[in-house]
């Protein structure tokens, strides 16, 4: 192993929108078929529900075939006819907001939603549903973190004792017990050895995600590169970066259990196969379609390229002739996204409101990125699993969080699901949290 066109006739249902199976939806049937190839590769304007898409390595255009981008999106307020879009028989509903900086949602045995408020190091608890169809209680449970995002309970099962929180530069955890809204007793530090990132600590990518195996024996912990592409032979700012890291539930580092991976903001552990999946963000600056981002299972000591090399053995430019003796070795994911995509959180939808075809599959937030002409991200996706394993398609699943000209107003982050099977959104443009349950079709 290296080390190293908008969707019509929405019905509004105070602060929730229902989409309906009507002549005009744009919503796409699997009938229609999946864009493959070249059509696979579009932007926000051709995203809507139902739209399937698979992406190849033999799809892929050489290094830079076009100019690296500096697109960064227009952030605006929410405009008063916009809602996100979903497919037809579900309802979104705004849960929450006035949140800042809302990233990972968790949530806890009992029911209540744990969210990380990363930029004022926090962590809130929200609980119920009013009869408006937002929270109907909101408690912090926790304050004074370092740019906090993972959330995990401990012991799995119904009683757990502990809520781990990852900052971008250590492993804590809080004493807890259901139906606690604020911590009763003081933090513990258990692990300080994480390289740290963002403006905190050694730059770079800061999010730090974390995720206990099925026997809850090992605890797994993203983290991400410090760079976009520094050789980690000679940058030693990039050790135990651009991994899954390895611990022990006590906070004792293990070993690295899978390398090469850029970014993976997003880990979870499939409660089928006990697999551990990442969504991960690749690197930038080789064009607009170049490299693709990508939802995969990661394999114990697989190497994924990052630096030297991307999707199998297509070898970064900019390391030309390094590492031959990885030809071959690099491991292709599962399912290749649009490029700068930003995938950020996953989740397996393990709940019973949603059609039974839905149950097993993945769900992503695309934060959207900036290093394509092409506007892209900005959305939640499905990825359709059968015993958990992937096909390599996926689904736009919610999308409408750009207006007709591009700019932006909604930036998924977490996906979460509740205990009575809905699905929970976090959204950091707009400061709030969205919830889709799915109500029938009409």
């Amino acid at each position: 192993m290296i080390i190293f066109s908008n969707i019509s006739n929405k019905l509004v249902v105070g602060l929730g929108v229902a989409c309906l199976f009507v002549a005009g939806c744009c919503a796409r049937s699997e009938a229609d078929g999946v864009l493959t190839g070249q059509a696979a590769f579009t932007d926000y304007t051709q995203e809507a529900p139902g739209v399937r898409r698979k992406i190849t390595v033999q799809d892929l255009p050489k290094p830079f075939q076009t100019e690296s981008a500096k697109n960064q999106p227009k952030i605006v307020k929410r405009p008063d006819n916009a809602w996100p879009k979903c497919p037809p028989g579900f309802k979104v509903d705004l849960y929450a907001t006035n949140l800042n900086n809302p990233r990972c949602i968790r949530i806890a045995p009992n029911g209540d939603l744990f969210v990380a408020e990363s930029a004022p190091g926090r962590i809130k608890v929200l609980r119920g549903i009013a009869s408006d169809g937002t929270a109907a209680e909101t408690h912090v449970f926790a304050t004074g973190l370092r740019q906090p995002f993972g959330i995990a309970f401990y012991p799995l099962g119904p009683s757990p004792k502990w809520v781990y929180v990852a900052n971008t530069d250590s492993l804590e955890r809080f004493p807890y017990k259901n139906g606690d809204v604020e911590a009763s007793g003081a933090q513990e530090e258990i692990a300080n050895d994480i390289p740290g990132g963002g403006r905190l600590a050694g730059g770079g990518h800061w999010t730090r995600d974390i995720a206990f195996s099925k026997d809850g024996t090992r605890l797994f912990v993203s983290v991400g590169s410090r760079s976009n592409v520094d050789d980690v032979d000679t940058h030693p700012q990039e050790f135990h970066r651009a991994n899954v890291l390895e611990y022990t539930p006590g906070g004792k580092f293990v070993n690295i259990y899978a390398s090469g991976i850029r970014n993976a903001v997003g880990i979870a552990v499939n409660p089928i196969t006990g697999q551990l999946w990442g969504s991960v963000n690749e690197r930038d600056a080789l064009g607009d379609n170049l490299v693709p981002d990508y939802i995969t299972h990661f394999e114990e000591n697989g190497f994924y390229g990052w630096p030297w090399y991307y999707m199998g053995s297509n070898q970064d430019p900019r390391h030309k002739g390094k590492h031959p003796e990885l030809i071959g070795k690099v491991i292709v994911p599962d399912v290749l996204l649009q490029p700068h995509n930003a995938s950020l959180e996953m989740v397996f939808y393990d709940g019973k409101q949603f059609p039974k075809e839905y149950v097993g599959d993945a769900f992503a937030s695309e934060h959207g990125s900036w290093n394509r002409a092409k506007r892209t991200g900005y959305e939640v996706i499905r990825v359709p699993l059968q015993n958990g394993k992937a096909d390599g398609t996926y689904e736009d699943f919610i999308t409408g969080f750009t207006t007709d000209d591009g700019d932006v107003w909604g930036r998924p982050v977490g996906v979460a699901v509740a205990k009575d099977g809905s699905l929970f959104i976090s959204d950091d443009a707009s400061g709030s949290i969205w919830r889709v349950s799915y109500v029938g079709k009409n």
